[in-house]
C-alpha cells in the first residue's frame, strides 16, 4: 500500500483510484498507444549523448569528432566540382636564334640553299679559281623578316660567290650485269665540280 492510501485511511476517506491510474496501467496504455501496426518496421533510436560526456570519455591529448557529415554520391560541393587550375609556369626565354638571310639559287639544273659564308660545291663552271661569279637565277630570298618567292626568279636579286677551286668528286662505281648471259661491266665515274664561297646576297 502506498503512502497516499495510508494517509487516506487515517483521514477516514476512500482514495479516488480513478484520478491517478497505477504506474502499471500508465505503462500499458503508453505501450499500446505507441505500438506500431502489425507488419510495419520499428526503428529504435538511442538517446544522443552530450558533447560533455563524450569529451569526458575521450583519452587525454586526443581530438574528439562530435559529428561527421556524409555527402551522398553525385552531390559534391560546388568547390569540388570546379576545375583545378594548373600552376602557372614561368615562360622561359626562347633559345632559338633568328635564321640568317638565305637564298635559293639554280645552277647546273640543281637548286642550292646558300647563306653568306657558306661553301658549296656545284656542277663544274667555266671559270678560273680566284675569280668572282654572280648568279642571277635566284628562286627565293629570305631576309629582314620577309620572304620573296620568284615567278620563277626574284626580280633584281643576285648572289655573288668566289671560286675556290675546280676538282673531281669521289668515284662512283657503275656495275651492269645480265643474268644467265655472262654479261658483266664495271666502270667508275668522278664528277667534275666547282667549289664556291658565298660572299653576298643582293636582294
Amino acid at each position: 500500500m502506498s503512502e497516499r492510501d495510508e494517509q487516506a485511511l487515517n483521514a477516514g476517506t476512500v482514495p479516488d483510484t480513478s484520478a491517478a491510474p497505477e504506474a502499471d496501467e500508465v505503462l500499458t496504455t503508453t505501450a499500446e498507444a505507441s505500438a506500431p501496426p502489425v507488419g510495419e518496421a520499428v526503428v529504435v533510436t538511442e538517446p544522443e549523448t552530450t558533447s560533455e560526456a563524450t569529451a569526458s570519455q575521450a583519452p587525454a591529448g586526443e581530438t574528439v569528432i562530435e559529428s561527421v557529415a556524409v555527402v551522398p554520391a553525385g552531390s559534391a560541393p560546388a568547390a569540388a566540382e570546379a576545375p583545378r587550375r594548373s600552376k602557372a609556369h614561368p615562360v622561359k626565354p626562347s633559345t632559338l636564334q633568328p635564321l640568317p638571310p638565305y637564298a635559293i639559287i639554280e645552277t647546273g639544273g640543281k637548286q642550292y640553299r646558300v647563306s653568306v659564308g657558306d661553301v658549296v660545291s656545284v656542277e663544274k663552271l667555266p671559270v678560273e679559281a680566284g675569280s668572282t661569279i654572280t648568279f642571277d637565277r635566284v628562286l627565293l630570298v629570305n631576309g629582314d623578316g620577309e620572304t620573296r618567292v620568284g615567278t620563277p626568279t626574284v626580280a633584281g636579286a643576285s648572289v655573288a660567290a668566289t671560286v675556290e677551286e675546280t676538282y673531281r668528286g669521289e668515284k662512283l662505281i657503275i656495275f651492269k650485269m645480265k643474268a644467265k648471259k655472262g654479261y658483266r661491266r664495271k666502270t667508275g665515274h668522278r664528277q667534275s665540280l666547282t667549289r664556291l664561297a658565298i660572299t653576298a646576297i643582293n636582294a
